[in-house]
């Protein structure tokens, strides 16, 4: 073979990908979020199906609205149980307050979209407008779950009467309000703890998205990514920000509608 059909064949491997190039054109840091994201992926994944699982080995609740009442016999309707508003004691809003939320949510993913565009563009102005919008979105949406966690540990008036195991291992039957990891006045013990290990295994990740989200938007405004030549660290941290609010959609589906 000649020297010059095997400088041909070097360069022809070389352009498929001699290990110098960056595959699809993503850069070392995206590709390292994208497998960080990936494996994440798999975890929440494991947590919903499990919360399937257990959910459909209790039978649903068939009764009218109206005479709804918490029990270890059946599932609780997650429109019965979510239904306070904050600031309207005693109105009946189904999954107004959780939508409230929702939404919040969804549009601070807008906003993300908006600062990476401006990054794009090297307008360091409206990467800091953009971002400080997200941020506002991800903190009040952890505000919103905060109020929604101390409201369901709480519980209703009224509350359930309930006949389950207590800590020493014996029955008792008693008016239980609210919940905690043990026995709550909406359904099985279950149904509290999937609800606060999978809402809060979430909000844990709007924390961590909120604090990566300030420091970029810090390091925006003093100038950083500008002398660095390029903002792809708001891309990234958009593609984790996009992943948490994606997340929030299943576990609202999953959760709060079925």
């Amino acid at each position: 073979m000649s020297a010059h059909s095997t400088a041909l064949g070097v360069s022809s491997k070389r352009g498929v990908w001699g290990g110098g190039n960056e595959p699809l054109k993503a850069s070392y840091g995206k590709l390292m979020m994208w497998f960080f994201l990936l494996s994440d992926i798999f975890t929440f994944a494991a947590f919903l199906i499990s919360y399937l699982a257990i959910r459909v080995s209790y039978p649903a609740y068939s009764g009218p609205a109206e005479s709804f009442v918490g029990s270890n016999e059946y599932w609780p309707v997650p429109e019965l149980v979510f239904e306070a508003v904050p600031f309207l004691h005693g109105i009946h809003a189904p999954l107004v307050f959780v939508g409230i939320m929702t939404f919040i949510l969804i549009s601070s993913s807008v906003t993300m979209v908006l600062a990476v565009e401006a990054g794009h563009r090297n307008d360091r102005n409206d990467v800091v407008k953009w971002m400080l919008w997200t941020i506002l979105g991800g903190v009040t949406f952890l505000g919103c779950q905060a109020w929604e966690w101390s409201h369901f540990i709480h519980g209703t008036d009224a509350g359930s009467v309930l006949t389950y195991i207590n800590g020493l291992n014996r029955e008792v039957t008693e008016t239980v309000f609210g919940a905690n990891l043990m026995v709550n006045e909406y359904g099985p013990a279950a149904f509290a703890q999937l609800f606060f290990f999978i809402t809060g295994f979430h909000g844990f990740h709007v924390t961590i998205g909120v604090v990566l989200l300030f420091l970029a938007f810090y390091q925006a405004a003093v100038g950083v990514y500008d002398r660095r030549g390029h903002y792809e660290m708001i891309e990234k941290i958009g593609l984790y920000w996009h992943f948490v609010d994606l997340v929030w959609v299943f576990v609202f589906t999953l959760f709060y509608l079925i």
